[in-house]
């Protein structure tokens, strides 16, 4: 039996939580925030046994997908030149993070 704590992204939380219903898996939704974007993140934790973990792993790949964003740096005020506008910058954001963790014992009461 394995733990898989997912960090996502807040847009795809939805559908994969769906997604993962419809196959059978259960999935506790927890409410996070991180990364450079200071965005709302979803983490999610699902018990999966363990010939289950490659299925697992191919949903949240296939529902998980990275796009790019515009992005304006934010540059401290100290180090601002007059007149100067940070331009805006691409970055990738979405995809997935998945911590996937032994389990010595399940109890569901």
């Amino acid at each position: 039996m394995k733990l898989v704590l997912a960090v996502i992204q807040d847009a795809d939380a939805a559908g994969l939580v769906r997604t993962l219903s419809e196959n059978a898996f259960e999935v506790t939704k927890l409410a996070s925030t991180g990364g450079f974007l200071r965005e709302g993140n979803t983490t999610l934790m699902i018990g999966v046994p363990d010939e289950r973990l490659a299925e697992l792993k191919r949903h949240v790949q296939q529902t998980c997908r990275t796009r790019t964003r515009l992005v304006t740096p934010s540059v401290p005020m100290g180090e601002q030149g007059e007149g100067m506008a940070a331009d805006p910058v691409e970055v990738a954001v979405g995809g997935a993070v998945m911590f996937v963790m032994g389990v010595q014992e399940f109890v569901k009461v």
